[in-house]
Parts: C-alpha cells; sequence; structure tokens
C-alpha cells in the first residue's frame, strides 16, 4: 500500500462514510471507493462491510486499522518536524500577555502550535503594567497580546483578538456598586487610579483626566501593578476601569465590578517588534487566531 492508500484507507475507518472521507481528502466518493476496491483485492480480504445505511469496519479492517495508524501518526510527525524545520520553525518563542484572559487563550494555543510543531518551545510570561513595550523592545519577547492603543513605530500591531466590554472596579460599599451600570461622565464623582509609566497616548484613553463632556476627573494614587490596583480600591483610593472580564477572574468579595453602558471596548492586539515577524512568529499568530475563532464558537 502507498502512503496514500494508507491515508484513504485510514480516513474512511474513522469517518465510516464514503462521501464525508471524500470531502476530507478533497476527492471524490468513486475516488474512495477505488482506492478501498484494490486495497482488498490486493490483501484478499474485506476490509469494510457495505450496506446502503452503514459502512462499518471488518475484523480484517479493524486489525489493520490498528496496526497502520501508529506508523502513519509517526510518519506526519516526521514530515511535520522537517517542514517545520525548513520553515524556520524551531527553537523557542517567547510569548507574552497583559491580562489573565489573554495569558488563558494564549497556553491554549501554545498547546495546539506544539501539536503541529513540536521542535518549538514555547515560552510565556506576564508583561509589566508599567512598560508594556520593554520586553518586545528588549527583544526579550518574539510577540505579545496587549490592549490598545499601540502607536510605536517600532512595534508591529497585528490583528485584534478580543474586544471586550469595559467595566469600572470600585469598593464594594460604594454607591456605583448597586448599579446596573454607569456613564463615562460618573467618573468625575470618584478619584481615578493611575498607573505610571505607559504612553500618554495610552492614558488618556483608559485613564483619561476629564469625562466626554469636560468635567475633570479626581486623580487618586498610581501604581505600578495590577494587584496594587486591586488592593488600592479596595481600600476606598479610587476607581479604575478594566475590562468586564476581570469581574471572572477578580471576584472578590470588597470588590465590584459595575459595567459602563457608553465606554469604547477593551481591545487586544497581538504585536511584534517591527522587524521580528519571523516564520515562527507568523505561525503562532495563525495558530492563535484559529484557536480564538473557535473559542467564539
Amino acid at each position: 500500500m502507498e502512503l496514500r492508500d494508507i491515508e484513504i484507507f485510514l480516513a474512511l475507518a474513522e469517518e465510516l462514510h464514503f462521501g464525508r472521507t471524500a470531502e476530507r481528502l478533497h476527492v471524490s466518493p468513486a475516488r474512495i471507493s477505488q482506492a478501498i476496491r484494490k486495497q482488498e483485492r490486493g490483501l484478499g480480504t474485506t476490509l469494510f462491510e457495505r450496506t446502503s445505511r452503514q459502512v462499518s469496519l471488518t475484523p480484517a479492517g479493524q486489525q489493520l486499522r490498528d496496526d497502520l495508524l501508529p506508523g502513519y501518526q509517526q510518519i506526519q510527525e516526521a514530515l511535520a518536524k522537517a517542514a517545520a524545520v525548513g520553515r524556520g520553525i524551531t527553537g523557542t518563542l517567547r510569548v507574552g500577555f497583559s491580562a489573565a484572559w489573554c495569558g488563558d487563550l494564549i497556553v491554549k494555543a501554545a498547546d495546539a502550535f506544539n501539536a503541529r510543531h513540536p521542535g518549538c518551545e514555547i515560552q510565556i510570561q506576564e508583561l509589566p503594567l508599567n512598560d508594556g513595550f520593554a520586553l518586545l523592545r528588549g527583544r526579550e519577547l518574539d510577540l505579545q497580546l496587549t490592549e490598545l492603543p499601540v502607536d510605536e513605530p517600532d512595534i508591529t500591531t497585528g490583528p485584534t483578538i478580543f474586544s471586550l466590554p469595559r467595566a469600572l472596579v470600585v469598593p464594594a460599599g460604594h454607591p456605583f456598586a448597586g448599579r446596573p451600570s454607569i456613564s463615562l461622565e460618573d467618573l468625575a464623582d470618584a478619584p481615578l487610579i493611575t498607573v505610571t509609566g505607559p504612553p500618554q497616548y495610552w492614558l488618556d484613553l483608559h485613564l483619561p483626566s476629564h469625562t466626554p463632556s469636560g468635567r475633570p476627573i479626581p486623580r487618586g494614587p498610581a501604581t505600578v501593578a495590577w494587584q496594587e490596583v486591586l488592593s488600592l480600591v479596595s481600600a476606598g483610593k479610587g476607581v479604575c476601569p478594566t475590562s468586564a472580564l476581570a469581574a471572572d477572574y477578580y471576584s472578590r468579595p470588597d470588590l465590584a465590578f459595575v459595567p459602563f453602558h457608553d465606554a469604547p471596548p477593551f481591545d487586544y492586539a497581538l504585536l511584534w517588534p517591527a522587524t521580528g515577524q519571523t516564520p515562527k512568529v507568523r505561525a503562532f499568530v495563525q495558530t492563535l487566531l484559529t484557536v480564538a475563532g473557535n473559542r467564539g464558537q
């Protein structure tokens, strides 16, 4: 049996349907039938029982499937490794994330990536809140998944992966905590916990100094770490915008997450150095897009 014949046999042994097998292998059902008949003639035995209602493996077919499958999988893995080496998809790929939900997705994408490119190790690292580009610029990371906006000439902004509603984290006893939603105008009535380090255009969007109507937003303490933000909010030192998903990841009895009804979403995109779009980066970006798409189904 040639490799293509083995592939046809194993696909039909899994699908047990000539039409689905043909669609999976991008050939006609007649081609599948012809190949199976040829195999059966060569082996001198029937591999499949066919009726008008179903297809099933004979005992000989089951034995052949069990014996062929491990070897076929080894061949496929060897071919994938050779192709990966040829495309430069080996070594180590370092991926950063800025939020827990981004980290979860990257871990899932890393598993899928390793299954396809076992010769490439994925290292995952959380980004510092106060300087989200330092590791990328220092080439300590190859790419990262972080919130927009990004307006840096030495950094390429790739596809947006998440677009999540915005919420405000407040102390559990705060007047906002009992509301079903709040407005950006309400920020004028509570001090805002700020972050030291990000560029001004980033701060203007996420931690603005004025409401849309121009009312000043009072400033609370500044910090450099997300856990410190939560501690300051819990202590009544201020409030802070975040993704609505933060309520699932950082739920605490001393905090409340109140959705905005008029705020733009938090958008999260993939970033990499402008001169760093390697085959490994391109392959991981495609894998993550596939995993993110499946996650949303």
